[in-house]
């Protein structure tokens, strides 16, 4: 296991490149497997979440093959893969001679859970010590009423889950919380479902699996938060149009905030996916009061402050991308809460990082899904920033966080979560002495190259073995 050393330098200026969407690249991957013939995917995510749903389908019986990208266009190359999968089609699956491993990633679980519920076999998901703790009942329980048998531990809460498949049906389904890995696991099994699946969204998750089905021939329809899928559908393939995986908001959202304050910094981040439903941290940074401009990633020097109004066209696979610029502001405290909450949910570490530098209080609410993640987000920011010298206050639903606060470089740690382990890292950059963010490997889950990323910047970051 690695720590990183960070220390506070100078300004970040110049072009940083990110890995692409991981949500995307779950998804993209999957429906590739499910649609006939071949589906090249440009700029998929080799990241350790990644690459367990890649296992999980290889396992399944779908032939990929990956292809690395010449970096050529900025990226690092371990951030830079291309996949030819060749997709077995709806009934093409095979049952798995071993129990499938989604090592650290929820979204592998649940979105595999829900294809998986379709199967005439049996299966078994399981993962790392973390996954085995995250709780699957959310999907688990409408899956059962749609006909499959799913068991899992601690009366069918937790993993590893036993999937057997059957005949399933459709379901009118109201969501408890907005929640997009529920939805898309939901969505789809109703391929595999006799007769019409309804989810009911109680507010805006991420749609990522609706633009992806529809680029692959599948007919949805909406109306308010009603989400329409006739089942026997099947996909079609992608005609020759490759799947372009555009750079991940998650992601970018580290090079954001450190550009945010870090004095005298400007960083341009290329190609970012800005779908309406995963820009709530580009709205909570322009009310905060930082400098953000946006770009279609074509614009020679054009830009425009940022107005989620104002959102580019999508490309042919339904994503809208944009470059994102930062310079720093006079940051000030906001609250946040409601559908907010959902459009920015993983980018809180890094949203706390950033109060901590903001002039009054930031009020974080209607956040107790933090608790559930790779590790309890809530307490863990809240312990880690506070031995930086920050204060912050711990709510059941989220934080409280005052701020400006001087930060003071000491001994950290990710508890396992990537995400904070990043945000720990951006704060060192504004600590007085050196920072040192324990287990750190685990970036590699979702940002493999954030490290040569900073450093491209002017971040003066490195990795060091962990005694």
């Amino acid at each position: 296991m690695r720590q990183l050393v960070v220390r506070p330098g100078s300004a970040l200026r110049g072009e940083g490149f990110v890995p692409g969407d991981k949500s995307i690249s779950h998804r993209a991957l999957l429906l590739s497997a499910l649609a006939p013939g071949q589906t090249l995917i440009r700029g998929w995510l080799p990241a350790e979440d990644c690459r367990a749903t890649l296992r999980c389908v290889r396992a399944l019986g779908v032939q990929v093959e990956e292809r690395e990208r010449p970096p050529a266009d900025g990226r690092l190359p371990e951030t830079a893969v291309d996949l030819l999968v060749d997709g077995v089609g709806i009934d093409g699956l095979r049952e798995p001679d071993n129990v499938l491993d989604c090592g650290g990633s929820g979204t592998t679980m649940r979105l595999l859970a829900g294809i998986l519920a379709g199967q005439p076999f049996t299966s078994m998901l399981t993962g790392n010590d973390a996954l085995r703790r995250r709780p699957m009942d959310r999907v688990a329980e409408p899956l059962r009423r749609m006909g499959a048998t799913v068991l899992g531990r601690a009366g069918g809460r937790l993993p590893p889950l036993a999937i057997q498949g059957g005949r399933l049906v459709g379901i009118y389904y109201p969501l408890p919380v907005a929640s997009a890995q529920v939805k898309s696991a939901l969505l789809l099994a109703g391929l595999f479902a006799e007769g019409e699946t309804v989810v009911v969204e109680p507010g805006p998750a991420r749609d990522h699996t609706e633009r992806m089905l529809r680029a692959f021939g599948v007919r949805l329809e909406r109306e308010g938060p009603l989400i329409r899928l006739k089942g026997g559908q099947t996909l079609q393939g992608m005609g020759g149009v490759a799947l372009d995986i555009p750079a991940d908001i998650s992601s970018a959202a580290f090079l954001l905030v450190a550009a945010a304050i870090v004095p005298g910094s400007e960083v341009r981040v290329r190609g970012v996916g800005i779908n309406p439903t995963r820009t709530g941290l580009l709205d909570l940074l322009a009310a905060m009061g930082a400098d953000l401009e946006v770009a279609g990633p074509e614009a020679e020097g054009r830009s425009r402050p940022w107005d989620p109004r104002l959102a580019p066209p999508p490309s042919p696979v339904g994503e809208p991308t944009a470059d994102l610029i930062v310079c720093p502001g006079t940051l000030r405290g906001i609250e946040v809460a409601g559908d907010l909450v959902v459009r920015a949910i993983d980018e809180f570490p890094i949203l706390a990082v950033a109060a901590t530098q903001a002039g009054g209080t930031t009020v974080i609410r209607d956040a107790a899904e933090l608790r559930v993640k790779e590790s309890d987000r809530i307490a863990a920011v809240a312990m880690e920033l506070s031995r930086m010298g920050a204060r912050v206050e711990e709510l059941p639903d989220g934080l409280i966080i005052h701020g400006p606060t001087p930060l003071t470089g000491t001994v950290v740690d990710s508890h396992h979560d990537h995400r904070l382990a990043m945000a720990l890292a951006v704060a060192g950059l504004v600590a007085r002495g050196e920072t040192v963010v324990r287990n750190a490997d685990v970036i590699h889950d979702s940002f493999p190259g954030f490290v040569e990323v900073m450093q491209a910047l002017g971040a003066d970051i490195r990795w060091q073995e962990q005694p």
